[in-house]
């Protein structure tokens, strides 16, 4: 028996906000927060930005779920349950991120189609120093798809395996990447809200256990200055009413046998590349990782089995063909990065336009690509401000919040050294 209910969603920063509830509200479905909070910045200011009311009394917003999502949580004697927004008027919240990825559910299933998505995330640990000061977990023994004590000493992932496992979710693997002391995480294929709740509630999780053993982990795009950056690919195929997987071509997986459905997929991914980078590339930390030659989703391209291109196309065919998109990184909220991906697609298959030839450079020396993101998060907010298309696809009232409030951290991190801006990031990413 739970003695508490811990409510949480997943807000405008990526940022997890909840309540703990008694037991006795573990047959309720509602509780409320102050709709405020998406005008709250990193740093607790609060702005007035679009559609949180800082400058029409504060209201309430209800946070609203199903009995049935409620599940067993990782703090002893706790349930935890993810919920939808809605305005003090009852009606559905534009800002709220899984709603917006529901919507894109939706728009796919008018067409028939059921999205599936399987994301991965990366991450670095750090410590606490004698002094209090953050340094990088001492795992120096470790190389890329390490496992063993030498790759993590402490053995916080296997206490993040186990509990895991414990919970039910459903674990491809955890490997160690190819800096140090970056990790990798990645949960199996389902439907998308199933998906990203998973790993929204995977990644709050692990966090909060290796902390319980004395580990800060980030998942900040680019802790480390000279390091390698950490992204958060989303994979994505669809079931169409059969059951079958509707992107899977004629003959096998890979460019060569794309079927029209993953060529107007790839095509609206290319046609709003630029404004995506602002969504789902969110901190003015992204653009330290989001740059040509870094395996990050810069270039304006796509290609088969390539870890330089943005679009990878799984040589893996009939069931487990799939499309990667490996822009994201995870300081941008999962559910509004899933549904900007999903929602650049679906623009794409009802405006098709030529696909250009696959990327045969190796993406280090040499690109056929020559457009990659903007270079900066005020070019990014730019290009996403200027692509209505999918502003409205996405959501207009929660992208004309996410502009602004990414257009307040530009001024607050333009002057921020490498660890200062670190610093600003570190323990809400």
């Amino acid at each position: 028996m739970a003695d508490r209910l811990r409510a949480m969603f997943c807000d405008h920063l990526s940022i997890m906000r909840g309540k703990y509830l008694p037991a006795s509200k573990i047959k309720d479905d509602e509780t409320r927060f102050c709709r405020s909070t998406f005008g709250v910045h990193y740093d607790r200011d609060l702005l007035p930005a679009p559609g949180a009311m800082m400058m029409e009394g504060l209201p309430d917003m209800e946070l609203r779920w199903k009995h049935d999502e409620i599940r067993d949580g990782w703090e002893p004697s706790t349930k935890v349950v993810l919920g939808d927004l809605y305005d003090d008027a009852g009606e559905k919240l534009g800002l709220c991120p899984r709603g917006a990825l529901k919507r894109a559910v939706a728009d796919w299933e008018t067409k028939g189609l059921s999205p599936k998505v399987g994301i991965e995330l990366e991450a670095y640990a750090f410590i606490h120093d004698d002094d209090g000061k953050l340094i990088p977990y001492n795992s120096a023994g470790a190389v890329v798809y390490g496992t063993g004590p030498f790759t993590d000493p402490r053995g916080f992932n296997d206490k993040i395996w186990n509990m895991a496992d414990k919970l039910g979710f459903r674990l491809d693997m955890i490997t160690a990447e190819y800096d140090t002391p970056q990790f990798e995480y990645t949960l199996t294929f389902d439907d998308a809200v199933k998906a990203v709740d998973d790993i929204v509630l995977f990644r709050q999780m692990a966090r909060e256990v290796a902390y319980g053993c004395g580990v800060i982990l980030s998942f900040m795009p680019k802790p480390i200055a000279d390091s390698g950056g950490s992204g958060m690919h989303v994979n994505f195929s669809f079931v169409d009413n059969s059951g079958k997987n509707a992107v899977a071509g004629e003959g096998g997986g890979g460019p060569d046998h794309l079927n029209d459905l993953a060529k107007g997929c790839i095509s609206g991914l290319l046609e709003h590349h630029g404004a995506l980078a602002g969504l789902i590339a969110p901190t003015a930390n992204s653009y330290k990782r989001l740059a040509p030659a870094s395996l990050s989703g810069y270039w304006k391209n796509w290609g088969g089995d390539h870890r330089n291109v943005t679009t990878r196309i799984s040589s893996e065919g009939g069931v487990k063909a799939r499309m990667e998109h490996r822009m994201a990184d995870a300081s941008s909220n999962p559910y509004t990065a899933t549904a900007a991906v999903l929602q650049a697609a679906l623009l794409g298959t009802a405006h098709t336009h030529p696909l250009p030839a696959l990327e045969t450079g190796d993406g280090f020396e040499h690109t056929d690509a020559t457009e990659g993101t903007a270079t900066d998060l005020a070019g990014a907010i730019a290009a996403l401000e200027a692509d209505k298309a999918l502003c409205d696809a996405v959501g207009a009232e929660l992208t004309a919040n996410h502009i602004f409030m990414k257009q307040q951290e530009v001024q607050k991190t333009k002057s921020l050294d490498d660890t200062a801006q670190r610093d600003f990031y570190m323990y809400y990413v």
